[in-house]
């Protein structure tokens, strides 16, 4: 037998008593209640911290110099500065003119059209000679600089042959992802002209060069300097495979024939191995021929 509820249950089954506890604030005249506080714990202890300094400037890269050595350049019969017209200059220029209008025409849709590389089939053909020359004919020009790259890494001869010391250079800058290429170019004392050397031996400089790395030490040495003509020295075609590795990064290709010494067969396989996706175009040296009955220097010297 179940207890019977008592009378405050029986009574809490009809009335609603909780009813009774909800009082309207506004009618009650009473202030609202107030929200429960939860516990807030302490903040952790912290130590102040000096505020990071902004960044500052972009460091610029910090080039070598060195001084060219003008005997030696005059006793290697090459281009003096603020020399007088010879036929030598005079030839030197027509190339120059031509070159610079090929890349005049190109530049903007190609950056890579300032890059020209100096090449021949065999040794001794003169294509250091043209490039050094070449190098220092577009340094006289104003708002232009060129950039004379040593390619030759197995017969390195463009620091020796302007009397300075050959250090770090390309070959460094593409085994050295961290390197800055820009930090390795020579600023010579001839305004308009530096030298990149071709830096340290190495026995895998076939596949540097055909890497992606050349590419972008290439990209960044045009990047640094917008008026910058870059002209490569490279080895003979016929003797390094490296030659034709270096005519894919170039925009253009010009190729020495020596008269009297190179053979159709030489030159015909050259430009092959050369000819690429670069425009190709042959410099004659050493012709005894004066073609046209030209005669560049003397008109200047008879005045």
């Amino acid at each position: 037998m179940t207890a019977r509820p008592s009378l405050f249950e029986r009574a809490a089954e009809i009335y609603d008593f909780d009813s009774g506890l909800r009082v309207d604030p506004v009618q009650a005249d009473l202030p609202p209640p107030q929200p429960r506080l939860e516990p807030v714990e302490p903040a952790p202890t912290t130590i102040a911290r000096k505020p990071e300094p902004a960044p500052g400037p972009r460091r610029l890269v910090s080039r070598r110099t060195a001084e060219v050595d003008l005997v030696a350049l005059e006793k290697g019969g090459y281009l003096l500065p603020d020399a007088s017209s010879s036929a030598l200059a005079e030839e030197t220029r027509i190339i120059k003119r031509r070159l610079l209008k090929a890349i005049d025409d190109r530049a903007e849709r190609d950056p890579r059209a300032r890059v020209a590389l100096i090449a021949s089939g065999q040794p001794g053909e003169g294509k250091t000679f043209l490039a050094l020359n070449l190098a220092l004919s577009i340094a006289g020009e104003h708002e232009r600089a060129v950039l004379l790259i040593d390619g030759d890494t197995s017969q390195p001869e463009i620091a020796n042959r302007i009397g300075i010391d050959s250090e770090a250079g390309l070959v460094d800058a593409l085994a050295d992802r961290d390197v800055d290429p820009e930090s390795l170019v020579i600023d010579t004392d001839i305004d308009g002209l530096s030298i990149l050397p071709a830096g340290r031996r190495e026995r895998n400089v076939p596949e540097l060069l055909a890497s992606a790395r050349t590419e972008e030490v290439l990209e960044r040495l045009l990047a640094a300097d917008p008026q910058r003509i870059i002209l490569i020295d490279s080895p003979p075609a016929l003797a390094a495979s490296t030659a034709s590795v270096l005519a894919g990064h170039a925009g253009h290709t010009l190729v020495v024939v020596r008269a009297d010494s190179t053979s159709e067969a030489d030159l015909k396989e050259t430009v092959g191995l050369l000819g690429g996706p670069a425009r190709l175009s042959l410099v004659l040296n050493s012709a005894s021929l004066s073609i046209g009955g030209r005669r560049f220097g003397q008109y200047e010297e008879s005045r």
